[in-house]
Parts: C-alpha cells; structure tokens; sequence
C-alpha cells in the first residue's frame, strides 16, 4: 500500500487561508503550530484544519494544490463551503496551537 497525500487548507486566527501540500498531516500541522511550518503562517496561530483531501498518487495531490493556491479568497472560502469538509471525518476541525 502507498503512502497517502494531502492537500489541506488551514485558517490562521487572521482569518486568512493557507493551502498546503504534505504525505504526514499530523506532523506538518504540528509544525505549523510550533512556527516551524511555512513562513506564512508563523506567527498567525492558531490554526483550523478547514478542508482536507487525500490523494494516492503525489503529482495529483501536487496539480489540486497548485490548483487551489490560484484561487481567489473568495474562490477559496467557497471551495471550502462547497467541499463540506472533504474528509474531516478522519481529522476533524479542531485548534491546531503550540
């Protein structure tokens, strides 16, 4: 069995959006909640997991995130409304904080 891929979008307690791309979800939102994560967020957490989906293949999880990084805030907002939480059954909305 493959190793799993994800693209994740995070809300930092500005309310702004960030779209990420991982293979170890727990471990980059742990990252981003010690300030040891993308340089965007540092400093903006909190964080809230907003959408989640997985991907068996890594060049697909590449391609959706590239895609979503293109989107507007409003794009993006409504993408999260639109998707109903992906998969966050699996990893539910909770407070990602140091």
């Amino acid at each position: 069995m493959g190793s799993k891929h994800y693209v994740y979008m995070i809300r930092c307690k500005d309310q702004t959006l960030y779209t990420g791309y991982t293979n170890d979800l727990d471990a980059r939102l742990r990252k981003h909640a010690e300030g040891k994560g993308a340089k965007y967020t540092r400093g903006r957490g909190p964080f809230m997991l907003e959408y989640l989906e997985v991907y068996e293949s890594k060049g697909e999880a590449l391609k959706q995130e590239y895609k979503l990084k293109q989107f507007s805030r409003g794009q993006k907002e409504k993408w999260i409304i639109s998707s109903n939480g992906g998969s966050l059954d699996e990893h539910p909305k909770k407070l990602y904080e140091a």
